[in-house]
C-alpha cells in the first residue's frame, strides 16, 4: 500500500489561497495530478520517471510564499511538468528529490548522463 507523503492544492498568485480545481499529492511511489471541474482529469508519473527537480520563485510568488517546482521526467503522458504556486516550495522540492532518489534505488533505475571534461586552459600548451 502507498503512503501519502504530500498534497496541496494548486493556489492563486494572489494571497495565496486555495482557489483551484488542481490538486497534487505524492506518494512513496508515485505522483497525482488532477484537475477540472466538470471534466476532470487525473495524470500520474511514478517516481523513477522523474530525472530532474527544480525551483523557481516570481518576485510575487515570494511576496506570497508561493513556488513552482518544474519536473523533468521521462513519462510519455505527462512529459515535463510544473507543481504551480505551491506553499513550501523549497521542503516540497527537497521530499519529492528524496522520494525519488529511494525510488530509484529501490528499482535500480539508473540514467546515463553524457559528461564532457573540461579541459583547463592551463593545462594545453602553448608552444
Amino acid at each position: 500500500m502507498e503512503k501519502e507523503l504530500w498534497s496541496d492544492r494548486k493556489r492563486v498568485l494572489f494571497f495565496g489561497l486555495p482557489l483551484s480545481f488542481t490538486t497534487y499529492r505524492l506518494t512513496s511511489n508515485r505522483f497525482f495530478i488532477n484537475s477540472g471541474f466538470l471534466t476532470q482529469t487525473q495524470d500520474e508519473v511514478r517516481l523513477y520517471r522523474i530525472t530532474d527537480v527544480s525551483l523557481s520563485r516570481t518576485l510575487m510568488q515570494r511576496i506570497f510564499g508561493l513556488s513552482t517546482i518544474h519536473c523533468n521526467s521521462s513519462d510519455k503522458t505527462l512529459g515535463n511538468f510544473d507543481i504551480i504556486n505551491v506553499k513550501d516550495g523549497e521542503n516540497v522540492k527537497e521530499l519529492l528529490s528524496q522520494s525519488v532518489e529511494q525510488e530509484r534505488i529501490a528499482r535500480r533505475v539508473y540514467t546515463r548522463e553524457n559528461m564532457v571534461d573540461a579541459i583547463d586552459d592551463d593545462d594545453v600548451d602553448n608552444d
